[in-house]
């Protein structure tokens, strides 16, 4: 093999391992967020048997708190105590400040646009999603969806009404993390 070929040789494996890295990271966020559902699932099992916070996973800094389903869009999401960037990396999570899932009053839930919560742009109107905690189910249709600014920090707060909150960044598909804007879905209790 003369010196070229063998440049050229070399030259292409390691452009063809670059490739395959530059793959295998572009899809490490959705796989870790699927088998972070998976975990969380069966901690969630244990929940509903009465473990107190049961952890997915020794070292996990957060707990299922509940169970968000959207019917028509066949999603099934385990919500995690905490809405932390930590806690959204796994899932959809909870605003503590906001009632806990099953509360009389305005429940926040918080999640990623590219992962978790890339389905609240297929939401309409009408459209039902259920709830489940420890304590029961709950049914929630919705009925408003909107852009805001992140500054809109009202959205958070208590509003006397048995209501639930999806919030997430805004535009979807932006490559970009973060950004000023938030897509927010309403929800009255039914």
């Amino acid at each position: 093999m003369t010196g070229s070929r063998l440049t050229a040789v070399i030259a292409g494996t390691l452009l063809g391992l670059l490739g395959l890295a530059l793959v295998a990271n572009g899809l490490w966020i959705p796989v870790k967020a699927e088998l972070a559902q998976l975990l969380i699932k069966a901690s969630w099992q244990r929940v509903q048997q009465g473990e107190d916070r049961s952890r997915p996973w020794p070292w996990a800094d957060t707990w299922p708190v509940a169970r968000l389903v959207a019917p028509r869009l066949d999603k099934d999401l385990y919500v995690l105590a905490g809405a932390t960037g930590q806690s959204m990396a796994f899932g959809p999570a909870h605003v503590s400040s906001s009632s806990p899932p099953g509360g009389p009053d305005n429940i926040v839930l918080a999640g990623h646009r590219d992962t978790h919560f890339a389905f609240l742009q297929d939401l309409v109107e009408g459209d039902e999603l259920v709830i489940e905690t420890e304590n029961g189910v709950d049914r929630y249709r919705v009925d408003g969806r909107q852009v805001v600014h992140e500054s809109r920090t009202e959205l958070l707060l208590p509003t006397g009404r048995a209501e639930l909150t999806l919030i997430t960044c805004f535009p979807f598909g932006r490559i970009l993390p973060g950004g000023p804007l938030r897509y927010v879905i309403s929800a009255g209790r039914t």
